[in-house]
């Protein structure tokens, strides 16, 4: 285990030099790693395990769309794709991939199947954590842990292609067999994770749904929601208005944070968008902080789990959803950024 200084804070990680390869695979020799649920993450953990040479199977509901894409994605029926009691029986590492909605619904029938020595492993700390909600509460003699990679199922799998490593956090709930770290770390290397920082389900949770509704997804929307209304309200066209508010940051500018760091792209861009990026900053940041706390308590006090069991589960759940995606994809925004990325060079026939 390696210890990094991180902003002055000395952490523990787990890299692929000191965990490589064939260490994962010598210690997953004789596991069958099972994976239930090919909807978001199932997928790219799946192939690049399978790639990685690791036993696995995938267990999915037979004549489902999920079904038809492992079959396309290589998995072959009665060999390594199984109906999901099948692949329950015979995994001794059970990855429980489903939504969390419905982990609950199944829950039932996967505790039935997790015999002594086995081991559950997940990708998010809900239901875990919020037992008294899920009722996902395991059998003491079965290991339990997660590998929560940072990123969706789709960059997983894309990075892993480019022969790069998405960093991973994991965490270890239950040790009963004394092999629970092994696994867990073999696991994050086999699905393909950068390097590994150690958690706990409730830290991972919490992190994870604060950061879903706020930077990386709720927050992001509203700024670029707020700006491009602004610019629009104010005479400029919608192309000038997404570019400003959209595609330059995704296109240019974080491409270059995500390698350098912000205090590199302060130092390298004009001096006027330098001294007005460094006035503005912490105005928006006093703006946002009582709404990232109120986020925050929310999510460490099981609202935000409740609500999203209580509309998940809800009958008509995906036609709710569908209306809600159709507004955001419809909304002029996002109209003028499909028009926008139609014009990309590389997307352009010649």
């Amino acid at each position: 285990m390696a210890k990094i200084n991180f902003g002055g804070v000395e952490e523990n990680v787990v890299t692929r030099e000191e965990f490589p390869l064939a260490k994962a695979q010598e210690t997953l020799k004789n596991e069958t790693i099972a994976v239930i649920g090919y909807g978001v993450q199932g997928p790219g953990q799946a192939l690049n395990q399978r790639d990685n040479g690791i036993n696995v199977i995938v267990g999915q509901r037979k004549n489902s769309k999920t079904w038809d894409k492992a079959v396309k994605d290589g998995f072959v029926p009665g060999e390594t794709l199984f109906e999901i009691e099948e692949a329950l029986e015979k995994g001794t590492i059970i990855c429980y991939l489903l939504s969390d909605a419905a982990q609950i619904e199944l829950w039932p029938t996967v505790k039935k199947h997790l015999t002594a020595g086995k081991a559950l492993y997940f990708s998010h700390g809900f239901g875990i954590t919020f037992n008294e909600q899920t009722g996902i509460v395991p059998p003491k003699d079965v290991d339990v842990f997660l590998v929560a990679p940072k990123g969706s199922g789709t960059s997983l799998r894309r990075m892993f292609l480019q022969g790069r490593g998405l960093n991973s956090s994991y965490a270890i709930f239950q040790d009963a067999t004394g092999k629970a770290r092994d696994r867990v770390i073999a696991l994050g290397i086999a699905v393909g994770s950068g390097y590994l920082f150690e958690t706990n389900f409730k830290k991972e949770v919490y992190s994870d749904l604060t950061g879903e509704r706020g930077t990386l997804m709720g927050a992001i929307q509203g700024i670029f929601a707020a700006q491009y209304e602004t610019l629009r309200k104010r005479g400029h066209s919608p192309s000038e208005a997404f570019n400003e508010t959209v595609e330059e940051l995704t296109q240019s500018l974080m491409p270059l944070v995500a390698e350098n760091g912000m205090d590199w792209m302060y130092a390298n861009c004009s001096t006027t968008a330098q001294r007005g990026a460094l006035d503005w900053w912490k105005k928006f940041k006093e703006a946002t902080q009582p709404v990232f706390d109120e986020l925050y308590e929310s999510v460490a006090t099981g609202k935000e789990s409740a609500r999203s069991i209580a509309s998940n589960s809800q009958k008509d759940y995906r036609e709710k959803l569908d209306a809600e995606l159709k507004e955001l994809r419809e909304s002029e925004l996002w109209q003028a950024g499909k028009a926008v990325r139609s014009l990309r060079p590389e997307n352009q026939k010649v």
